[in-house]
C-alpha cells in the first residue's frame, strides 16, 4: 500500500530547499517506489509530501540523498500515513 511522507523543515529557507531540492532531484526521479514529490514554505517552515510505494523505500532515499544534503541546524520531522487510495496518470 503506497504511503504519504509529510516532512516538517523548521527554520528552511527557500535557498535551503531548492539547494537540496538540485542535488537530489534525479535521483529522486528513479528511485525505486518513488511516486510523487510537492513542496511549499510556510511560517517559519517548508511542508514536503511525497508518495512512495512503502515506507521503507522512502526511508532508503532519504537517508543515502537527502541526510547528507541537509544544512547544518536543521531536523526535518517525518511522519508516515498509510495511503487508502492513490489515483495517479498513466
Amino acid at each position: 500500500m503506497p504511503v504519504l511522507v509529510s516532512t516538517k523543515v523548521k527554520g528552511q529557507t527557500r535557498e535551503g530547499y531548492d539547494g537540496v531540492l538540485t542535488a537530489v532531484r534525479e535521483t529522486i526521479k528513479i528511485a525505486p517506489g518513488f511516486i510523487l514529490h510537492c513542496a511549499h514554505p510556510a511560517e517559519e517552515e517548508w511542508l514536503l509530501y511525497e508518495v512512495w510505494d512503502s515506507k521503507d523505500a522512502a526511508d532508503k532515499w532519504f537517508a543515502q540523498y537527502v541526510v547528507p544534503n541537509i544544512p547544518k541546524g536543521l531536523h526535518p520531522k517525518r511522519s508516515y500515513q498509510e495511503l487508502h487510495s492513490l489515483v495517479t496518470v498513466e
